[in-house]
């Protein structure tokens, strides 16, 4: 068994890995590196916590049974879930570091090892620390299992807005205070039980609320928003456990997500506490609707064939990419990056923009671009590329809607109004790739599809896309 000192040090390494990971992940020429160093990191620091000094003989068959059994679960997963399912995947990943922090905590609360020898302010502060980190598990684990669904389709994208839900969740609040209070002058185990217990109910059905009030338009926020709740949670549990580790790694993935969250809510023109409050997004994917509720076209589409696209394409000399869901849904990423090297060898400039809620989860496209091999220079982010839209040819849209939609700029009453976009319709010719006329996560029409310079190439992106790639090699 490893010595408490030996275990300490193991620990700084697993932290300046980990440090190192979240830097590498920073960039995608470097994210290899970072993925090597979190493993790293991740593998020392169970090591040092299963043969530290804190686990005993009589555990440790109990412990690696358990360690056989998840990963044997996780390497299932990662080899059967496919890259359009990465969104719910993480979702699914985050639930479960609530889960655990509940069941830590309980478990902390109910051991009477956990508490021995504290007195005073030191057990009001571990009580704390328990409540707490079971309220943060319990938002974490239902609020998770909700943008699961949500985003495996398992339930509409459609926000649920309750009367009065604001003031359903202040009194929420105010009830797990009150309990909170009870629990820390709980005369006995049982009664604290049932003030935890209480509270528990609370969190989950806040959790569940929480993100059921948020559209689907908002979901790539909630993704990142859950991912610092998960770290907040698992500091929460460092906290229980005083696993110094636990804390400082809980930390840092807690304090990564609020920032990315903010980024993403600037990238949207958004504010937090408006993501939070929720509505924007129906989810529906129907096409607009007038007032007496038929189908209300802008304007009169002009459809162009796979062939006539691939003779823009040849023709063109500078070439943007905006991909969306939909070329992750139809799997067309590899060809992409085909038509892409064919572009190339004929010298055409082909350049990636990336929105930065693109897809359903952050860095979702350039997930989807890397697996499919494409350059990671020419994968640009919006404000790199924005301003070269009117020295382009062509810029092809596949699958994407809401972040190339011009309504962003030029109507102040639309739901995404000030949202900065991409702006595909100044290139002398813009493509929309789209299986249909239906509006995006948003539920917003597009003005885009009726500009005179715009085309519309219906159908499987993957498909479309192939012929399109057998034009171009003809």
């Amino acid at each position: 068994m490893m010595s408490a000192s030996l275990a300490t040090v193991s620990y700084i390494g697993a932290i300046i890995l980990f440090i190192l990971s979240l830097g590498g992940l920073s960039n995608p020429e470097s994210s290899r590196r970072g993925n090597l160093y979190g493993m790293i990191g991740m593998a020392i620091a169970v090591l040092a916590t299963v043969f530290g000094p804190r686990v005993t003989m009589a555990g440790l068959p109990w412990i690696i049974g358990a360690m056989l059994a998840g990963g044997s679960i996780g390497l299932y997963a990662a080899r059967k879930v496919q890259m359009t399912q990465m969104p719910e995947l993480v979702a699914l990943m985050h639930s479960l570091v609530g889960l655990a922090a509940m069941l830590v905590g309980f478990a902390n609360y109910i051991d009477p090892m956990a508490a021995l020898n504290l007195s005073g302010a030191e057990k009001a502060i571990h009580e704390i620390e328990v409540y707490i980190g079971i309220l943060i598990g319990a938002v974490t684990f239902a609020g998770s299992l909700i943008a699961f669904a949500k985003l495996s389709g398992k339930i509409g994208g459609k926000p649920l807005l309750l009367p009065g839900r604001h003031f359903m969740n202040l009194a929420g609040l105010l009830v797990v205070i009150g309990f909170g209070w009870q629990f820390m002058h709980a005369e006995s185990v049982s009664s604290g039980m049932t003030a935890l217990t209480i509270m528990t109910a609370i969190a989950l059905l806040f959790g569940i609320h929480m993100v059921m009030a948020i559209g689907g338009a908002d979901m790539p926020v909630v993704v990142s928003m859950l991912n610092s709740y998960s770290g907040w949670a698992a500091a929460a549990t460092g906290f229980m456990l005083n696993n110094d580790l636990l804390i400082v790694v809980g930390a840092l993935v807690g304090s990564s997500g609020a920032i990315l969250s903010y980024i993403m809510c600037r990238a949207m023109n958004r504010n937090f506490i408006s993501v939070i409050a929720g509505g924007f997004g129906s989810g529906s994917g129907k096409p607009a609707k007038k007032a007496d509720g038929e189908a209300a076209p802008a304007g009169e589409v002009l459809p162009v064939s796979a062939i006539e696209t691939a003779e823009l394409l040849k023709d063109a000399k500078n070439v943007i990419i905006v991909p969306g869901y939909g070329m992750a849904v139809a799997q067309a990423q590899h060809t992409v990056n085909e038509i892409t090297k064919v572009l190339r060898e004929k010298g055409v400039n082909v350049r990636f923009g990336i929105h930065p809620v693109a897809g359903r989860m952050p860095g979702h496209m350039n997930v989807l671009l890397a697996e499919a091999r494409v350059p990671y220079d020419i994968v640009m982010e919006m404000d790199e590329l924005n301003a070269d839209f009117p020295d382009t040819d062509v810029s092809i849209v596949i699958g994407a809607n809401d972040i190339v939609n011009p309504a962003a700029q030029d109507d102040p009453t639309s739901p995404i109004a000030g949202m900065p976009v991409l702006e595909v319709w100044k290139a002398k010719t813009s493509i929309v790739m789209k299986r249909s006329m239906a509006t995006g996560y948003a539920g917003v029409d597009n003005p885009l599809f009726y500009k005179e310079n715009n085309r519309m190439l219906f159908g499987d992106a993957k498909k479309m896309l192939e012929e399109v790639l057998s034009a171009l090699k003809a």
